[in-house]
């Protein structure tokens, strides 16, 4: 740190306000409406709202996210979410705010504990502050950066969008025929749908006899065992649902339109294993390896099948038989992100269903299906039947019902192949796009903490700042800061005209003594220096506790602090 610089917390610069008077009375949201309601986390601008009492007009100011420890530098008149947060003032009209922010975008404390930060950790912690010049002259230079670094960022994300684009774009061509349209010219002898379906229906009809044998068997060994238990169910023949085929215009005269039961071999989920008692007294997951993996949504939506997984023993695995996982099946979101579509990858390893996802086994190429389910066509049909809006479901009966488009088996492998030429590219493009991504993010940081270890700023522009007129070394900014947040306190203890009669603000310990040592929390709170500030309040009750000096005492509903 250069001589010229001085260290200093954020709690000398810093003044916290709770947001409780600015919280939003009626989530009623609408982009039409004046006043912005915001979070100090990711979303920002949670919606906009039309109540014009309890807005915060007193600006600038920084938003910090009690919790997450996450900041926003704010401009504009705002109303808040929640309490989750403390609203950050200037203590003197010397401190550069939006160069505070920027300290704060590389000054991180570990928030994995759910607990408040700002007051015990985040206000505590130690930077550099340098000369009101140069504070000036980094906050220029970072916002100069930053703006080609932001443009940079855009044109990816602009990219990434236009990936998305044509990567629907294909699939739509894909499942209208276009992309197989000048092979399946080239074919002499190939099926159609119509026979592809005689062929589905004949292997449905040598899978249910095989079936129907099994549960004789079944049936056999229930009644040689006294008939213990229940008794085997038998399975329902499902035939095609011809009445369902609908024509149409846009595919080839050898494609047809069908519903996933047309195709379908079998729909099972984690629960056609037994009820809740029998799967609870006989499946226990375990974080640490087992003999089976559990496959759950989490895995598909991160990618990752070696970390953050579950685990099962050889025991569950076998009990859980209906729901086993070879790879290759269509699995389904069925609550949280219902209708979500995923391919079973081949693990080489022992694998099961989780509780919250479908598999569906078919008797079509299951790359082509898994496909289809993400065509825009077929992602808007499903998203049709899923019901509930916090927690939303789908079921079986709406999964039969999804229409796909149906060729032979030689030309979904054509499509797949087709597909796979072109989204292989976009996926070696968007690796790309999103390896720039990071690297912009570590440039992002690297500007940051060049800033406020005095390197970013060249000795041109140093010399530049000391011929300010204001310039003076920060140890005397400092001192002046704190003189004027000593000044405002006292200012804002004269009372105009006549006061109201108040018991006087005391020390905890104090209130304690003169009250027989003993007083119930809310009146001690009330009553003392921190009447304003519950988190101030409990957290110094913590201090005085890890002391010795108080202890807490119940009496059925009421708690109250006794002086040790």
């Amino acid at each position: 740190m250069r001589e010229d610089w001085v260290e200093c917390k954020f709690e000398d610069l810093l003044d916290y306000e709770q947001p409780t008077n600015y919280i939003i009375k009626e989530e009623n949201y609408s982009d039409s409406l004046p006043i912005p309601v915001l979070t100090a986390g990711k979303g920002f601008i949670k919606g906009y709202t039309n109540e014009e009492f309890g807005v915060f007009d007193k600006l600038p100011t920084i938003i910090f996210d009690d919790f997450t420890t996450a900041s926003q530098y704010v401009n504009f008149k705002f109303k808040v979410k929640s309490s989750a947060m403390k609203i950050l003032n200037p203590t003197s009209s010397l401190v550069n705010l939006k160069f505070l922010f920027n300290v704060m975008q590389v000054c991180k404390v570990r928030s994995e504990t759910h607990k408040r930060y700002w007051i015990s950790e985040y206000s505590q912690i130690r930077f550099g502050l340098p000369p009101l010049p140069e504070q000036r002259a980094i906050v220029k230079k970072i916002e100069a950066l930053f703006s080609s670094l932001d443009a940079g960022i855009a044109d990816l994300k602009k990219a990434q969008e236009q990936l998305k684009i044509y990567r629907q774009a294909v699939l739509k061509k894909a499942f209208e025929g276009e992309l197989t349209k000048e092979w399946r010219e080239k074919q002499t002898n190939l099926p159609t749908a119509e026979e592809l379906l005689v062929q589905i229906e004949e292997q449905r009809q040598a899978y249910y006899e095989k079936q129907i044998e099994d549960w004789k068997e079944a049936v056999t060994i229930w009644e040689k065992n006294g008939k213990e238990g229940k008794k085997p169910k038998k399975l329902a023949k499902s035939d095609l649902s011809k009445n369902d085929f609908i024509d149409s215009e846009e595919l080839p005269n050898s494609w047809k339109l069908v519903q996933i039961s047309d195709i379908l071999k079998f729909l099972t989920d984690y629960h056609a294993n037994g009820g809740y008692e029998t799967l609870r007294d006989n499946v226990e997951l375990l974080d640490e390896e087992g003999y089976a993996l559990m496959i759950r949504a989490t895995n598909f939506e991160k990618n990752d099948f070696r970390n953050d997984v579950k685990f099962i023993s050889e025991q569950a695995y076998n009990f859980l038989s209906k729901t086993k996982l070879y790879g290759g099946e269509i699995l389904f979101g069925k609550i949280g992100n219902a209708g979500k579509s995923y391919l079973m990858p081949h693990l080489n390893r022992p694998c099961s269903l989780a509780m919250n996802l479908f598999s569906l086994t078919t008797y079509i190429n299951n790359k082509y299906l898994s496909y289809h389910l993400k065509n825009n066509r077929q992602v808007q049909e499903i998203n049709s039947y899923v019901k509930g809006v916090g927690n939303p479901t789908i079921d079986k009966k709406s999964i039969r019902s999804i229409h796909l488009s149906l060729c032979s088996l030689e030309e979904q492998a054509q499509i797949v192949k087709e597909i796979e030429a072109r989204l292989s590219v976009c996926d070696a493009v968007e690796q790309q796009i999103k390896d720039s991504l990071s690297q912009a993010e570590a440039l992002r940081q690297s500007i940051l903490k060049k800033a406020f270890e005095g390197k970013l700023l060249t000795e041109e522009e140093i010399k530049a700042c000391q011929q300010e007129p204001d310039y003076e070394p920060a140890a005397v900014l400092l001192e002046k800061i704190k003189a004027e947040k000593e000044a405002n306190k006292s200012s804002k203890k004269i009372i105009k005209g006549k006061p109201k009669k108040k018991m006087e603000k005391k020390e905890i310990l104090q209130l304690l003594a003169e009250n027989n040592n003993e007083m119930l929390v809310a009146q001690l709170w009330k009553n003392s220096v921190y009447g304003e500030d519950i988190d101030a309040f409990y957290l110094k009750l913590k201090e005085l506790a890890e002391e010795g000096k108080i202890t807490e005492v119940k009496n059925g509903k009421k708690v109250s602090i006794k002086l040790i």
